[in-house]
């Protein structure tokens, strides 16, 4: 697929959002940050509508969004600014901001606004 292909989401966005959770903790080691012991739940929209979810029900922490935006920012895709994500506890936020779910050095992110 070339530069300007569209690609539709599917529900297999759940893989992407797995390593995303998975890759937690990597984001915070290769910044050389400490790794939270905070849980973080996580629950999105699968773009066919239903639920997935990861993390405790308990959890204060929360990421709750479409499973597109969150797989952006995870990716590196997408600044956070420009999702619709709803982010609440200080370490959801924190990791929100340096989510990287690929290997390797920490990525560079997105400025806001680039591809509003």
């Amino acid at each position: 697929a070339g530069r300007d292909a569209v690609r539709e989401p599917t529900d297999r966005l759940r893989h992407v959002a797995e390593i995303g959770v998975r890759a937690l903790p990597w984001s915070f080691v290769v910044r050389r940050r400490p790794v939270p012991r905070v849980p973080v739940r996580v629950e999105l929209t699968l773009p066919g509508g239903g639920p997935w979810t990861a993390g405790p029900e308990d959890a204060a922490d929360l990421v709750r969004g479409t499973a597109l935006d969150f797989c952006l920012v995870v990716t590196q895709r997408r600044h956070p600014d420009d999702v619709d994500l709803a982010i609440s506890g200080a370490v959801a936020k924190e990791w929100v901001d340096i989510a990287q779910a690929f290997a390797g050095p920490p990525g560079a992110g997105r400025r806001p606004g680039r591809f509003a």
